[in-house]
């Protein structure tokens, strides 16, 4: 059996124990916290709003998914800084919007460039949000309290800079060739054969007006001597082929 003499002349005053207390009882004041969540609202919105101004609606001119993102974005932040705060955690959070996510996109087809700067504009919020901007001081004494980390809120502000500018970097293009599909409902298959494959190419070029690339080969009709032909091409600078995949008026969406 161990024994408290073991331990020699140690004693538990007050001055050797640890004060758990002060820590559980330190807590930002309301200016701290209005400062917390205005920093990591309007940077995220700052920077959500540069990605989508200067490279995704550059491009896409899709103005109903420049106000999705934008939204997604200021809500996601909103609800991780909120669920933060409270006993409730990070992955119920980003569940909910998984769920969220599945119920409303699952009824359209969205573009993978559309997708991918979705995912982004989730994973800055979910950075900026869940980022500990102010650390605690003071933990050893009586008078423990939060104070704001210069070098954390740094390192975030860094962290949507790379990010900015590794997007920068894989939209300019002079590294990136933009390309896109158009899905043609061809009359021609007699020309559909491999060994033809030249005139179709050429046939489609001055029907279409663009310089295909490459062509895939899909349905075959032969009672209606009809045939469904995808065709990729590049892109000119500054142009969109946001309508291409579009086959019926009803798809038809004014942007």
């Amino acid at each position: 059996m161990i024994s408290m003499q073991d331990f020699g002349d140690y004693t538990l005053d007050d001055e050797n124990i640890f004060d758990v207390q002060t820590i559980t009882d330190a807590m930002m004041t309301t200016g701290q916290s209005v400062t917390e969540l205005a920093i990591r609202f309007f940077l995220n919105l700052f920077v959500c709003w540069i990605i989508v101004q200067f490279f995704y609606y550059r491009k896409s001119r899709r103005r109903d998914y420049y106000f999705t993102f934008m939204v997604f974005s200021s809500a996601m932040l909103m609800l991780l800084y909120i669920m933060g705060n409270v006993e409730v955690g990070v992955g119920l959070t980003l569940g909910l919007f998984a769920i969220f996510g599945v119920i409303r996109y699952r009824t359209e087809t969205v573009p993978i460039r559309e997708m991918t700067y979705l995912f982004v504009i989730i994973a800055l919020a979910a950075m900026n949000g869940l980022a500990p901007l102010y650390k605690m001081v003071g933990v050893a004494t009586s008078s423990a309290h939060y104070e704001l980390s210069a070098g954390t809120v740094l390192i975030t502000v860094l962290s949507n800079a790379l990010v900015v500018c590794l997007i920068w970097v894989l939209e300019s293009e002079r590294l990136v060739r933009h390309t896109s599909t158009k899905l043609v409902l061809y009359d021609r298959i007699d020309l559909i054969v491999p060994e033809r494959r030249q005139e179709l190419i050429a046939d489609l070029e001055k029907r279409i007006g663009v310089k295909v690339e490459n062509l895939e080969i899909g349905h075959v009709d032969f009672l209606k001597d009809s045939a469904f032909i995808k065709i990729f091409y590049t892109l000119d600078k500054g142009q969109t082929g946001s309508i291409d995949s579009l086959t019926r008026a009803k798809d038809f969406v004014e942007q």
